[in-house]
């Protein structure tokens, strides 16, 4: 947390909301920068009272709407062929569209609201559903929400983490050896789990086996 502020800070000193409004809204049709990190970090100078939160989170979700706009706009009256052909400047590959739209065929709206959670699909979800021409209303709508539940939960999740950081801490240490008991209790009991699915499929394969006509 405190190496994020460290790389970030000299950016959002001097730029304030803008360097996160930015980098979100570029990151969000295909350029490469860091713009959930960007919101992390100022969400963690947030809780030292250098930026406003309820201003930061208002600022991001805006950048990342008006930047999946732009995203959807490209895809939509640019097509695929205009994508793949000047994609490869933000690296943006044929594969990377290729598994984007994948998931966007099959899940559609679920996929605009739940995308930001997921990298390539953040930043490609806007494109995908312009190429595939998917209502702009519709796509309006979606990506609001799901913009808004991605702010939200990292912006709030990392504020409060960076107000309880050192809480947080002493609890971690203070309970390490029952959390680690009992990580290595799940992890046992998931290996437990596969090997008596494995010997049962087994058996049951064998069950199968020696009823057919030629064994009997």
């Amino acid at each position: 947390m405190h190496h994020l502020i460290r790389l970030f800070e000299p950016y959002l000193h001097q730029y304030g909301y803008l360097a996160v409004f930015a980098a979100l809204f570029l990151e969000d049709f295909g350029v490469p920068v860091p713009g959930e990190t960007l919101l992390i970090a100022g969400s963690l100078l947030a809780t030292k009272g250098e930026i406003n939160i309820l201003v930061l989170l208002l600022t991001a979700w805006l950048a990342a709407v008006l930047g999946d706009n732009v995203g959807y706009a490209i895809g939509r009256y640019g097509g695929r062929a205009l994508v793949l052909r000047y994609g490869r400047y933000v690296f943006l590959t044929r594969e990377r569209l290729t598994y984007a739209e994948g998931f966007f065929n099959r899940r559609g709206a679920v996929i605009v609201v739940v995308a930001r959670f997921f990298e390539i699909l953040r930043q490609l979800n806007g494109i995908v559903a312009g190429i595939t021409r998917m209502a702009w209303g519709r796509f309006v709508l979606y990506n609001a929400i799901g913009a808004a539940l991605w702010v939200g939960f990292w912006g709030t999740l990392f504020f409060q983490v960076g107000k309880q950081g050192e809480r947080i801490g002493f609890l971690y240490k203070r309970y390490e050896p029952l959390m680690l008991a009992a990580l290595a209790l799940l992890a046992a009991g998931i290996v437990v789990f596969h090997l008596v699915r494995k010997r049962r499929k087994a058996r049951d394969l064998r069950e199968k086996s020696d009823h057919l006509p030629g064994n009997e």
